[in-house]
């Protein structure tokens, strides 16, 4: 696995570079050499964030930690990523490497559903308007996220709340 480090408001010394490397090693039975992940650690008002994100076979995995220690940050992150895996393992075992869960790790181990139970389903049109017109729309109408069609390129896209109370924009990409 190829690790991409991403330092902002911060310096990262070589030995977090060490932990790092030793931390997501107990990853690469899971990924082949082509997977890559991106590791952001970002240092705010005294606070270390830890973001992780890997791309491996067309998925992608995500996790995040704030603590006051950049290494605690690392540590929680990895049991999460590990956790997404495992829990997930029946619907990843086609796309990752095929040894990965040869040692033992069954279902009971983190409780993992078979199968999602989808419990409403919504139907309505996605209109074409700009980014600015589809936030006002999401806030107006009280939600964390909203769908529409990009009328700049008509691709669908999703503009969400962060956590910080900024706003993401979700868009399409051509592979």
């Amino acid at each position: 696995m190829t690790i991409k480090l991403i330092a902002r408001n911060t310096t990262v010394r070589d030995s977090f570079k060490k932990s790092l490397d030793k931390k997501l090693s107990k990853l690469d039975r899971f990924f082949d050499d082509s997977a890559v992940a991106t590791v952001t650690v970002i240092h705010e008002n005294g606070r270390e964030t830890v973001e992780v994100t890997i791309k491996a076979g067309g998925m992608y995995f995500r996790a995040e930690k704030t603590t006051n220690d950049r290494l605690d940050s690392l540590d929680a992150v990895v049991d999460a990523l590990f956790r997404q895996i495992v829990k997930n393992k029946s619907k990843l075992e086609k796309r990752l490497r095929k040894s990965a869960f040869e040692e033992g790790y069954d279902d009971d181990f983190i409780g993992s559903q078979s199968t999602y139970e989808i419990v409403k389903s919504k139907r309505f049109q996605v209109k074409p308007m700009d980014v600015e017109e589809a936030i006002l729309q999401m806030n107006l109408i009280g939600h964390n996220f909203y769908m529409f069609r990009n009328a700049q390129g008509g691709d669908i896209c999703v503009v969400y709340r962060r956590n910080d109370g900024n706003y993401g924009l979700l868009e399409p990409e051509d592979e």
